[in-house]
């Protein structure tokens, strides 16, 4: 089962980005490179702040290692959360 980003809409995570229980699942979305339970937990950074950085330099793919999808648009990956 794949999960959603909440902060720019991949939905491909490999597992749930947080949990009541066990606060973020510490995985890193290979689209907008955000860390669930470091980036907000840690370094106290919201969802809208990092999505509006990375909307402003360009939302560039950010794993190295993991390739996009084919035909990866994040304008329309974006409209996931933005609605």
């Amino acid at each position: 089962m794949n999960y959603q980003c909440p902060v720019c809409g991949y939905a491909g995570l490999q597992e749930p980005p947080r949990d009541l229980e066990s606060g973020g699942s510490y995985e890193i979305c290979p689209s907008c490179g955000f860390q669930f339970g470091v980036s907000d937990s840690d370094l106290c950074i919201r969802d809208e702040d990092w999505r509006a950085a990375w909307i402003e330099s360009g939302m560039p793919w950010s794993s190295v290692s993991i390739k996009p999808p084919p035909a990866w648009d994040p304008r329309e990956q974006l409209k996931e959360v933005l609605n």
